[in-house]
């Protein structure tokens, strides 16, 4: 199934980004983007996820300084605008893929596009990952390690969940039960005609 895939890939580019210890790294994607773009787009977006990760790690210091949180604010603000194009990059890739399918005549569309829904996923693996980490650490109390256990196993069991839930949507697409349609972005704080503080600012 599809999500099995997935699931695999972002387990992969978390780890091969954690394999530095270097906040901003060039994406070293292993799936050539010509012939095997999915999996092309999955790690992109997973890495794109774990450095985002950081980033918000970071601009939570209490003691960062107010210059250093303004630079690391744009850059997060970057890196969302290129996290929300990747998604529909992966929406375009469906839309492209299911588009000669016939609709049943009760056809339905699903609350969200498959995407965004694998956006979900992509988190979760950086969740599982991060609070796996808290059930092994060395100077943790043993509480902090049982609460985090518990913790990640609500974190497992809602990726399972999610993982069936995105499998059967590609399912029921592909038979023409539901329908795509997707909503490309409309963010307007970063168009200088939108956004009234940058209009007033030309």
């Amino acid at each position: 199934m599809f999500s099995k895939k997935a699931n695999a890939i972002f387990i992969d580019a978390i780890e091969t980004y954690k394999s530095k210890n270097e906040l901003e790294q060039k994406c070293v994607n292993p799936f050539d983007k010509n012939t095997d773009l999915i999996d092309f787009l999955l790690f992109e977006k997973c890495w794109i996820d774990a450095i985002q990760w950081a980033y918000e790690d970071i601009i939570r210091d209490p003691n960062i300084n107010a210059e250093d949180a303004l630079v690391l604010k744009r850059k997060i603000d970057a890196s969302n605008q290129v996290r929300t194009d990747t998604v529909e990059y992966i929406d375009s890739y469906f839309l492209d893929k299911y588009a000669t399918i016939a609709l049943e005549k009760d056809a339905t569309i699903n609350s969200e596009s498959p995407a965004w829904a694998i956006d979900r996923l992509s988190i979760l693996a950086l969740k599982i990952y991060h609070m796996h980490l808290e059930t092994v650490r060395e100077d943790a109390s043993e509480v902090h390690k049982q609460n985090c256990t518990k913790k990640l196993n609500v974190l497992l069991d809602q990726r399972n969940d999610l993982s069936t839930a995105i499998d059967d949507l590609l399912v029921d697409i592909s038979k023409g039960k539901k329908y795509m349609k997707v909503y490309k972005q409309m963010k307007m704080y970063n168009d200088a005609e939108l956004n009234p503080v940058l209009r007033a600012s030309k």
